[in-house]
């Protein structure tokens, strides 16, 4: 008989309860997993509704790695290949120099939404097929649309470790659609991620055990 999983859904305000919630949810329902040769914990298929993605957010300043939001930050500003995973581009060459062929993705998404902000088709991706091929990103679609004056964002990932790196996309991802945002010059709606497997390494079990807890009380 085959195994049925239970989509995980979350919806909270904000991106560090958003992290406390997917740690949570993987901690109590998680299965046994591998990746890339590495025991995780995972579940499938969750989506994560944040309504007020906020940057500057109180958990993730607590509980987050300094160094990791630094890494993370660089990966989507600096056009330096990520020694990390095996030199590959970073995000910010996939969404401001596509393929290396000189294409804003970023500029296009904003240009489009200001010539029609009923347009639902101003999507972006950071796959490189062409070159994409020891490493696939984990965030690879990117899709923003107007809403009553409010710029939405969903992203599609096919794995993000929520134990001590997640936090950092999120914080990213907030950043990038605050910025998308402003040049339009409207608000900032909801920001979705969904994640094929949303994971914890089992090496870091204990620590997420840890910080939930410490959030909770």
């Amino acid at each position: 008989m085959t195994e049925v999983f239970v989509p995980v859904r979350i919806e909270v305000m904000t991106l560090g309860e958003a992290w406390m919630a997917i740690a949570a949810a993987i901690l109590k329902g998680g299965v046994v997993g591998s990746w890339d040769g590495l025991p995780i914990v995972e579940v499938f298929r969750a989506t994560l509704d944040v309504y007020s993605p906020r940057v500057d957010d109180p958990i993730i300043a607590r509980h987050g790695d300094p160094e990791r939001l630094a890494w993370m930050h660089a990966n989507f500003t600096d056009h330096s290949r990520v020694a990390e995973v095996g030199d590959a581009d970073s995000y910010a060459t996939r969404l401001y120099d596509y393929a290396h062929a000189g294409r804003d993705q970023i500029r296009w998404v904003i240009d489009r939404l200001a010539a029609n902000p009923w347009t639902r088709d101003a999507t972006v991706t950071t796959f490189q097929p062409l070159t994409d091929t020891s490493y696939i990103p984990c965030v690879s679609l990117l899709d923003f649309w107007l809403v009553k004056g409010e710029l939405q964002l969903a992203i599609y990932a096919h794995a993000i470790d929520f134990g001590t790196k997640g936090y950092a996309n999120l914080v990213e991802l907030a950043a990038l659609q605050t910025r998308v945002a402003s040049d339009l010059g409207v608000g900032v709606g909801t920001l979705t991620m969904t994640v094929k497997s949303a994971h914890i390494y089992q090496t870091e079990l204990g620590q997420m055990r840890r910080i939930v807890a410490a959030t909770e009380d």
